[in-house]
């Protein structure tokens, strides 16, 4: 039997190893399991956006779908929105979920005028966002790797304040 190490980064940056041995993994596997049951819930976590993301996916899956020559959502764009929102750490506020005329769907978190972040995800793994919180102005572009990168992280809890 070979053993992998299990570590992973959490929002804040750092390394978390929750060890080599048979108990460690089992322990991990489970923890894993129960935060996805969670975030599937409607009542703790994310699950009516996860089924708003599939929504948004099926309606804008054509070529033209919104009568102005609009790009497809592809697959690809959808799935790594689905593993940014299973990114998200529980007690995220949910975003609302749309497509672009380019086929990538955005992510926004709107607390007024002064206090909204867009984060759009695109088919080749990037990560485009803009903030706006208070008079202050955010934004880039983050690769995805399946985490959420460390910035966007601080502009949700920033817009979610």
């Amino acid at each position: 039997m070979t053993l992998e190490p299990n570590a992973s980064v959490s929002p804040a940056g750092a390394v978390i190893t929750p060890g080599w041995s048979d108990a460690a993994i089992f322990v991990a596997e489970r923890t894993e399991e129960s935060r996805r049951q969670l975030q599937s819930s409607s009542a703790v976590g994310l699950g009516i956006v996860f089924n708003e993301l599939c929504q948004v996916a099926e309606e804008c899956e054509d070529p033209n779908w919104d009568g102005f020559g609009a790009e497809p959502v592809s697959m690809d764009a959808y799935r790594l929105a689905y593993q940014f929102l299973e990114g998200l750490p529980l007690g995220t506020p949910a975003p609302s979920i749309g497509a672009e005329p380019d086929g990538h769907i955005t992510f926004e978190w709107h607390r007024g005028p002064e206090r909204t972040l867009s984060v759009s995800v695109s088919p080749d793994a990037q990560l485009h966002f803009a903030a706006r919180i208070r008079s202050a102005r955010d934004y880039g572009t983050r690769p995805f790797f399946g985490e959420i990168p460390h910035r966007i992280f601080e502009l949700i809890q920033r817009v979610a304040a």
